[in-house]
């Protein structure tokens, strides 16, 4: 994993002073934070955090590597991290790979933001659900939905993927609404066999929950589900982004609203950031920006929450 962005998770839950509170304020998921944490001890070859039921705090050794990490992390802020390009000049493909669901949702628009900005430039998309291989494939960045990474990638942090759990109102006639988690186990679910095939995780005011669910139909393909979903198949978990308009004209219902889904991480993954071409670097800082400021996107997070 990426040691500079370790070094700078490890600072973020020290000033933080918990986990959740540091994947908060990096907008990353737990999972990647502890992952990172463990990373920087795997580095420094020692603990560096005292963990209890309530807080979290330095170890001797971890005290000393916090400062040592401080001089890093502002010592990297001083590098240049990227070559100067003109907009109007830059001239190059990037290949990208990503889910459905995200192309269709949100790179299509970012994508087309992207390429007005740098008119010189083109962008070859590999719409696909498997993780493949960036090398073999010959792929600069694959976006990714997920809280599992590969060790052996660099992994940006983009934004959160937040799902719903919904079903069509044919679904639902002369059915007991469900009202906690555990009212799906005998319902008809729609499962993704990338994810939660049979175990969906959910959170209510800190405290975990999670159901072993079943049904008939499931499929890699998330964008395939919602429209299962549509058809009154069953009851699915999907992504906001990709059942947005389905709830808001009432295709669909969202259900357990008093329970959140374990969201997902959305990240831009590479290889390398050795010799890096300007065109990636250009996609991926565009990127960054774009899931941070975009109204179209950030309408999105805050309508989940209305």
């Amino acid at each position: 994993m990426d040691r500079l962005t370790a070094v700078q998770v490890f600072i973020s839950i020290v000033e933080q002073g918990s986990m959740s509170a540091a994947a908060d304020k990096l907008d990353m998921s737990r999972a990647m934070v502890t992952r990172y944490l463990f990373e920087m001890e795997q580095w420094a070859g020692v603990r560096l955090l005292n963990r209890t039921t309530r807080r979290l705090s330095l170890t001797s050794a971890g005290e000393s590597v916090y400062q040592q990490a401080l001089k890093l992390n502002a010592l990297s802020l001083t590098l240049p991290v990227q070559q100067k390009h003109d907009a109007n000049e830059l001239t190059g493909l990037v290949r990208i790979s990503c889910a459905q669901s995200i192309a269709s949702q949100v790179l299509s628009v970012a994508m087309t933001e992207f390429l007005n900005q740098y008119p010189n430039m083109a962008i070859d998309l590999s719409i696909t659900n498997k993780a493949v291989n960036l090398v073999e494939e010959r792929i600069d960045l694959a976006i990714r939905i997920t809280n599992q990474l590969e060790p052996s990638l660099i992994a940006k942090p983009l934004s959160t993927c937040h799902s719903v759990i919904c079903a069509a109102p044919s679904f639902l006639k002369d059915k007991k609404i469900p009202v906690k988690p555990e009212d799906l186990a005998p319902m008809e679910c729609l499962t993704y066999n990338f994810f939660g095939r049979s175990l969906w995780r959910f959170e209510k005011n800190g405290e975990p929950f999670s159901v072993l669910v079943g049904g008939r139909l499931s499929a890699d393909e998330s964008v395939f589900l919602s429209q299962a979903a549509l058809n009154g198949a069953g009851i699915a978990m999907q992504p906001y982004l990709s059942v947005k308009k389905y709830l808001e004209s009432g295709e669909l219902i969202q259900l357990l609203p008093d329970y959140t889904p374990q969201p997902l991480g959305i990240y831009a993954v590479y290889t390398s950031r050795q010799n890096m071409p300007t065109t990636l670097r250009a996609v991926l800082d565009f990127l960054g920006n774009w899931f941070a400021t975009s109204e179209y996107w950030l309408s999105m997070l805050q309508q989940r929450h209305t």
